[in-house]
C-alpha cells in the first residue's frame, strides 16, 4: 500500500493518519487459514455478515461501462471493504478536510472506507483486480454521487 496526498507535493500519508481520518488499512496474511481467521475477526468485530468476490480485466463484459460508475466521485451508506487478492487498484478517498489522499493497493492490502465518505476507484495500468467484500448488508452499497461540487450526505 502507498497512500499520499493529491497535492502538489504528493505529501505521504501514514497509517495513523488514515486512521485519523476514520480510513482502516491492514495488510493481512498470505497464509489461506491465518488470512481466514484475521478476516473473521473483523467481520465480528464489525458487524460484517456477508462476503463476495469481485474481478474486474479488460476481459470482464461491459469493462469500460462498468469501470466509469466507480471513478466518478461518490459515497455509500455502508463502509466499503475490500481485501485485494490479486491485481492493484487506486482508491481517492477525502478526508475529514475534504482533501483527497490516495491509496494504491495490491495483493493482501484490506481497506475499510468509513460509510458516507467521498471516494472514486481507478484501476491501475495492468487493468485488473480480484477483491473479496464485506457487507454489513447489501442495503447501503448502491453509489451515490457527489453532485454540484457538494459531499454526498
Amino acid at each position: 500500500m502507498q497512500a499520499f496526498r493529491l497535492n502538489p507535493q504528493q505529501t505521504k500519508v501514514e497509517n495513523q493518519e488514515l486512521l485519523d481520518n476514520g480510513i482502516y488499512y491492514e495488510q493481512l496474511s498470505d497464509d489461506p487459514p491465518t488470512r481466514r481467521d484475521q478476516l473473521d475477526k473483523i467481520k465480528t468485530e464489525q458487524g460484517y455478515v456477508d462476503e463476495d468476490v469481485v474481478e474486474l480485466s479488460s476481459a470482464t463484459p461491459d469493462f469500460d461501462a462498468i469501470c466509469s460508475k466507480f471513478d466518478k466521485e461518490h459515497v455509500h451508506t455502508a463502509d466499503e471493504v475490500r481485501l485485494v487478492l490479486a491485481g492493484a487498484g487506486i482508491f481517492d478517498i477525502r478526508d475529514l478536510s475534504d482533501q483527497w489522499i490516495r491509496i494504491e493497493v495490491d495483493h493482501g492490502d484490506l481497506l475499510i472506507i468509513p460509510a458516507n465518505r467521498n471516494h472514486r476507484f481507478m484501476l491501475t495500468d495492468s487493468k485488473e483486480i480480484r477483491c473479496l467484500r464485506l457487507f454489513q448488508d447489501r442495503e447501503g452499497w448502491s453509489p451515490i454521487y457527489r453532485t454540484l461540487g457538494k459531499a454526498a450526505s
